[in-house]
């Protein structure tokens, strides 16, 4: 079935298109080129004084795992009855369902997602949860770094070549597409007792620092061609003056590429009289300033919201700040942690009032939008249902400043975000959201218009405030199918797991086999998910991308 989307101005930033009109077509669910004339057009959607963007890729937002799951049940439930035809109810309150978050994505123009945090015995659990969002491609992040094996092997200084084995086994056997750390190596000296971590600090058992987990990382992550850098969750995350360690987590790189997660929570000083200050610029500096750098903000809205992380040691810290006063945490033997902490952001409140305009910081005076991606780190900043919000901010100075009013005015005052003039335009916006992480991430067939990608594309209806206009898509479209029209789910396709495959050395399996036998309960021959099980019983498609 051959469709044209007819007159729309097209924002395709991977194909240097800003603003053009120019219709596009559809065949089996991927753009082609314009067909000869006369060829039989079988559905024509006219798109005349619309802009139309491919669909939106949240590059790090939590939707599956046990982390989410408990968020789920420890917050009061809102009940949504289902959003259309053939829709399932769910609780749609701070951590939606699996249901509702696929609906809510859809309805925002997003069509891919990846949950940053697997950790690889509760992997199966994860993509379950992400096979049941409706209508989203997914994809998962492994966590390394406070998995015992990894840390033997880096205390006794093996060599590079086991060490990429192990990870690029382990990154196979889970199906994920990326390496993540979460606070490298303090998640297991927790275990230990110890409070805290500093990148230069060693491990009270394994006598090893983050630095050198990050450095082992990073070099594992490069043998194995891995497109996205390693995706870091930096040491000593919300502690006032933790910049420097951001910095020195770069530093320990020796130039890798690097991505620093939500990287709001990780740029703050201690200058004034409340000791807590934004160190934004001079991280965006750096950023400028190293092209192999990449960040997604972790933007903070303000509001009620629930805080899920594998970094325990941090959630344990904020655990009597809660709203409302409840905490779980977790230590997963032998691999990772979570905790999970209910939070409120309150304008009013100086810290909460100065991490909003952080975020702001970083979008505004990063230079590059390819090397910035827009995220709440979902639910921790704030659900991803706020974008439209977040994007008029970026799009709207006067706006921006009407807003900037409204908070505590230390905060205010202490913010560069009054000074800064910049506004992003719809090109900048569609780079943030669709083409950026799609490059970041090595999907070359995603996140832009061009010939052969998959057609994942959204038509918006231009307004006066942008806010309306992304919160509300004239009609989306997903691999050549309509999913949403004016606001209404009108269809839920399933999704697909989307990864590259990988080679390594499978001698590695022997020592693993060992490991596993005499430290966890999984067995090797239980312990790896296949493309078989992840389509048959898992429910979900994997889709296999070149890393060439």
């Amino acid at each position: 079935m051959l469709t044209q989307i007819k007159g729309g101005t097209v924002y395709d930033p991977t194909n240097g298109v800003d603003g053009v009109v120019q219709d596009l077509y559809i065949d089996d669910g991927r753009f082609v080129a314009r067909p000869p004339t006369g060829t039989k057009i079988d559905e024509t959607i006219d798109a005349h004084g619309m802009f139309l963007m491919a669909g939106g890729i949240d590059i790090h937002s939590h939707i599956g795992g046990g982390k989410a799951n408990l968020a789920r049940m420890m917050m009061t439930p809102e009940i949504d009855p289902g959003q259309g035809a053939g829709t399932k109810s769910g609780c749609g309150h701070v951590m939606p369902s699996t249901f509702i978050t696929g609906y809510e994505y859809a309805k925002l123009g997003y069509t891919a997602c990846f949950e940053p945090a697997v950790v690889p015995s509760n992997a199966r659990q994860a993509h379950m949860e992400m096979a049941d969002t409706p209508i989203l491609d997914t994809g998962g992040y492994l966590v390394l770094g406070n998995d015992d094996y990894f840390l033997e092997l880096v205390s006794r200084n093996e060599d590079v070549k086991k060490i990429r084995d192990y990870v690029a086994w382990m990154l196979d056997a889970t199906q994920c597409m990326a390496i993540k750390t979460v606070n490298p190596g303090g998640i297991s000296a927790f275990k230990f007792n110890q409070r805290k971590l500093n990148v230069d600090e060693s491990h009270k058992y394994y006598g090893i620092t983050p630095g050198q987990i990050v450095r082992a990382l990073t070099d594992a992550v490069m043998e194995i061609g891995i497109p996205h850098p390693l995706h870091t969750h930096c040491s000593n995350l919300g502690v006032p003056g933790n910049f420097s360690t951001t910095l020195d987590t770069v530093n320990a790189t020796d130039g890798k590429p690097l991505h620093i997660a939500h990287v709001q929570f990780h740029a703050y000083g201690t200058e004034g009289r409340r000791n807590f200050s934004s160190a934004a610029i001079e991280i965006a500096e750096r950023v400028n300033s190293n092209p192999d750098l990449s960040v997604d903000v972790g933007h903070v809205m303000f509001g009620q919201t629930v805080t899920i992380s594998a970094d325990t040691m941090r959630q344990y810290d904020t655990r009597m700040h809660g709203s409302p006063k409840k905490a779980t945490f977790i230590d997963i033997e032998c691999e990772a942690g979570c905790g999970v902490v209910p939070f409120r952001y309150r304008s009013e409140q100086f810290v909460n009032a100065l991490q909003w305009a952080i975020g702001l910081e970083f979008f505004l005076t990063i230079n590059n939008p390819w090397q910035v991606f827009l995220t709440t780190d979902h639910p921790n900043g704030a659900s991803f249902t706020t974008y439209p919000h977040l994007i008029r901010l970026l799009m709207d100075r006067s706006f921006r400043n009407d807003m900037l009013s409204t908070i505590n005015r230390g905060a205010a005052e202490m913010s560069h975000v009054k000074d800064i003039t910049r506004e992003y335009s719809l090109y900048e916006i569609a780079v943030v959201t669709r083409s950026g992480p799609a490059r970041s991430l090595g999907l070359r067939n995603r996140g832009h218009l061009g010939g052969g990608a998959v057609a994942d594309v959204v038509l918006y209806r231009p307004g006066r405030d942008w806010e309306t206009v992304f919160a509300n898509p004239v009609r989306v479209i997903k691999e050549g199918e309509t999913v949403v029209i004016d606001g209404e789910i009108v269809a839920t396709p399933r999704g697909k797991t989307l990864r590259q495959r990988i080679d390594y050395d499978r001698n590695i399996e022997k020592d693993l086999e060992r490991n596993l036998f005499s430290h966890q309960t999984t067995r090797l021959s239980n312990f790896r998910i296949s493309d078989d099980e992840m389509a048959n019983s898992i429910g979900s498609e994997v889709v296999y991308h070149s890393m060439t």
